[in-house]
């Protein structure tokens, strides 16, 4: 359980780093490409075996890092736009409910067990996120942009299966060298991106991007470190991870947005939390 408080831990950091983006007016894209550079460059300095272009491409997992880190920054997209047209709560649901998809997808593929226990605590945790989630717990929104909502679900969702499949087969295989791979293919997708929205609108480039695209980077990095490495752990099924990471996050950066950014906490907000707080207690045993 170590690695699941680390990679919550961590994921909550990010949390706090990006709320600094939009304090000193980060452009989101321009950060995001250099966090996946510094983390790509992380990876890097912890490789313990030589490799080369040949041998990259003829990995078993590549197609893996690529699909992974293509997503990673069309997600965050989705994720930003959805969060100017529909709000952060409706963006934040759809975001943290696709982890539906990998816990279906392991219990289907990987022979993961689907308890009675494991039942009730995956239920209380869907409620728990939706609660802890939104304002009063309801969603209204403009429904012109549903399909941005479902890209938002589908997306995440895909990426973490994609992700988890990753930690199920080659468990033994890529690692570092993995991630490197996965970071640099990110941060080229979000080059290409940024480059195709500059000749619509002219973007100017932020030197701040830099900076805080290191400091977004480095944990960034060992987040998905740890993840990976809970969701290989021999003693926990990836049906568990995901729940309980997604709830650690919600619960944490909820207390976090009230202890540190002052954000108000309505009584179905601490419904949510409690619910949250007794799924990961029934997922524990």
């Amino acid at each position: 359980m170590s690695n699941i408080v680390y990679t919550i831990i961590l994921f909550n950091i990010l949390i706090i780093v990006f709320k600094m983006f939009e304090k000193y007016k980060v452009n989101n894209l321009q950060g995001l490409i250099f966090n996946y550079i510094t983390a790509g460059t992380c990876a890097y300095f912890f490789l313990e075996q030589d490799f080369s272009l040949e041998k990259i491409i003829n990995s078993a997992w590549i197609y893996h890092a690529i699909f992974i880190g293509t997503l990673f920054i069309i997600v965050f997209n989705f994720y930003a736009f959805g969060t100017q047209k529909v709000g952060i709560a409706i963006t934040t649901v759809a975001n943290k409910m696709s982890l539906i998809i990998p816990v279906s997808i392991a219990i289907l593929l990987y022979g993961d067990t689907f308890t009675y226990h494991k039942g009730i605590a995956f239920f209380l945790a869907l409620a728990g996120i939706y609660l802890s989630s939104t304002k009063g717990g309801k969603l209204s929104f403009n429904k012109k942009y549903l399909w941005l909502i479902i890209l938002v679900f589908v997306g995440q969702g895909i990426s973490d299966s994609i992700f988890n499949d990753f930690a199920q087969k080659f468990p033994d295989e890529g690692g570092y060298l993995f991630f490197m791979v996965l970071f640099f293919v990110a941060s080229v997708s979000g080059i290409i991106i940024h480059t195709g929205k500059s000749l619509k609108t002219k973007i100017p480039f932020q030197f701040k991007s830099i900076f805080w695209g290191f400091v977004f980077g480095v944990p960034n990095f060992f987040s998905l470190l740890f993840f990976l490495k809970a969701l290989g752990d021999p003693d926990l099924n990836s049906s568990i991870v995901f729940p309980v990471v997604s709830m650690g996050v919600v619960v944490s950066s909820s207390l976090i947005g009230m202890l540190l950014f002052k954000e108000k906490l309505s009584r179905t907000n601490w419904i949510g939390i409690l619910l949250s707080i007794c799924a990961i207690y029934i997922f524990s045993y």
